[in-house]
């Protein structure tokens, strides 16, 4: 379930949800053996602090569950107060018994940042304190596949062997990757600010990842006629907001949400120059359907 993790009440409603969920699957006679988190985060583009995953090592450490670290937003974040930070430097920074106490999965890929923006694809896992036998079996698992994806690697190894200080591409690398982080810093901005300036919208800000994840509060009526159509009411928002803009968004209910609320979620990535008329098409629609359902 997406949570805004920028504030520190918000933080321990996600982590004691989180013990919650593990207490009750147990319970049920689940075998609870793994978590995964995305940081920077996919849907809400919240960037956990240190103190978000020190608390998240020690519960996986205490829980004894695998951490899987979805980390491959780490080149898209939009401030400076809350930089990325693996999941792996806490760790080791924490001593032990976390250091070689904890078993965790990260993850990386060419598939987003300023490369490849969802276009290419390719990607790795590091794994840390995980046992030699599930390595092996992994390496195989890798390894059987007859149809690699050549041009997926080829930019895989530009990720991790970036162009260095007097090659000759390596001063247009870093230009050309600080522009279009800058950007996208621009378009975050102009995203959740659009977004809050609604009425029955509000949206945290973008602080990394490539999306944004509005509460939409949506009159009772609306909710009624998204009933009648047989449809979840955030469904039935983002149905009627492609048919009359052609902007495609993914409901808050196919990610999970808090009952009663409702969400949607929107990249961040169509170009700066067209942004502006982007932000100025949900204006309008949103202002006609809440006028429609007052």
């Amino acid at each position: 379930m997406p949570y805004a993790l920028d504030e520190a009440n918000n933080w321990s409603l996600s982590l004691e949800s989180l013990k919650k969920s593990v207490k009750e699957a147990r319970a049920a006679g689940k075998n609870v053996r793994g978590m995964v988190f995305i940081n920077p985060g996919n849907p809400t583009g919240q960037c956990l602090s240190v103190a978000n995953l020190q608390e998240l090592i020690k519960f996986a450490h205490d829980e004894k569950i695998v951490l899987l670290a979805d980390e491959v937003y780490q080149e898209n974040v939009y401030q400076d107060e809350r930089p990325f930070v693996s999941a792996k430097k806490v760790m080791s920074q924490m001593g032990e018994p976390y250091k070689s106490g904890v078993e965790l999965l990260s993850f990386h890929t060419v598939s987003k940042g300023s490369a490849g923006e969802c276009g290419l694809r390719g990607g790795y896992i590091e794994m840390t304190n995980i046992h030699p036998g599930t390595v092996e079996e992994m390496y195989k698992i890798a390894s059987i596949n007859l149809s690699p994806n050549t041009v997926g690697q080829v930019a895989m190894s530009v990720l991790v062997n970036p162009p260095k200080p007097g090659d000759a591409s390596h001063e247009s690398h870093k230009r050309e990757q600080a522009e279009e982080i800058a950007s996208l810093r621009r378009r975050a901005r102009l995203v959740t600010d659009g977004f809050n300036s609604l009425e029955g919208v509000t949206c945290n800000f973008t602080e990394g990842a490539m999306y944004s994840f509005p509460q939409i509060r949506l009159p009772p009526k609306a909710i009624a006629a998204a009933k009648a159509a047989g449809k979840q009411p955030d469904v039935f928002y983002c149905l009627r907001l492609v048919e009359a803009t052609g902007i495609s968004t993914v409901p808050g209910s196919g990610f999970g949400q808090e009952p009663g609320t409702f969400h949607l979620r929107t990249t961040i990535l169509p170009r700066e120059e067209v942004m502006a008329a982007f932000v100025e098409k949900f204006r309008k629609f949103h202002e006609g359907f809440m006028a429609q359902y007052k």
